[in-house]
């Protein structure tokens, strides 16, 4: 999450176009506007990873009779 929240300081310090910042940082620029994102709305807790969480619903069947 440290660089995450690195690259949203950068980003918010508005020194580097966003194509730039997200060279320097090795992500690709959807990647970049999605962090930034989740950090405007909801602060440095949306910068975890969200990865391997599975839906409260995974795993359950519907049945319909």
């Amino acid at each position: 999450m440290d660089e995450r929240l690195r690259f949203v300081v950068d980003c918010l310090a508005g020194d580097e176009a966003m194509s730039e910042l997200c060279a320097g940082f090795g992500i690709s620029r959807k990647t970049g506007y999605k962090w930034l994102g989740r950090y405007r709305a909801l602060g440095p807790e949306g910068l975890h990873d969200c990865r391997g969480r599975r839906s409260i619903m995974a795993g359950r069947r519907l049945w319909i009779w």
